[in-house]
């Protein structure tokens, strides 16, 4: 018997779109501001957790959505999501648009990323994947999250040993 609603990864989208903004503008309106650190607060944490199941399914049905409604594929599906966290990223550090807003839209983009880049490492090679085990495909993941990190600190820890220098030469 199927359970699903029949929605499609289109609706479910929107719905769960919905769901996340009703969320985050009824947050806005209780609180009279919406963060995500420090949450001290019970009825605050209660909004947070209930934004981030809307984000959780809302990346889910996105990441599906890309790869198989649009047939773009894993590797299409990873690097469309990539390339928005990206922007989310030279946004926050370029721009002054609020953060909070910044946090949420990259906070819904790495659930596709990691679902689409996830399954291109485990899925057949018929299906477009790399047919990895799942051991294998974490392996992979673990690295390239290491990679990631240190990149993003290679440029502070750059910037300080420069000032250090600096301040040696005077």
């Amino acid at each position: 018997m199927d359970r699903t609603l029949g929605l499609g990864y289109t609706a479910g989208a929107v719905l769960l779109a919905s769901g996340l903004l009703a969320t985050l503008a009824i947050w806005r309106w209780a609180e009279g501001e919406i963060r995500v650190f420090p949450i001290f607060e019970k009825r605050e944490e209660l909004f947070y957790w209930i934004a981030i199941l809307f984000s959780n399914s809302l990346g889910t049905a996105f990441g599906d959505y890309l790869s198989d409604s649009l047939g773009l594929g894993y590797v299409t599906g990873a690097m469309i999501t990539a390339a928005v966290i990206v922007v989310v990223m030279g946004l926050h550090f370029a721009t002054r648009i609020n953060h909070v807003l910044l946090f949420w839209i990259a906070f819904v983009f790495t659930r596709p990323f990691g679902a689409t880049f996830g399954d291109f490492l485990t899925k057949p090679v018929d299906k477009g994947g790399l047919a990895f085990n799942t051991a294998t495909a974490s392996i992979i993941a673990l690295i390239l999250m290491l990679v990631i990190i240190l990149m993003a600190r290679y440029p502070e820890a750059h910037r300080k040993s420069g000032a250090e220098a600096g301040r040696a030469q005077r």
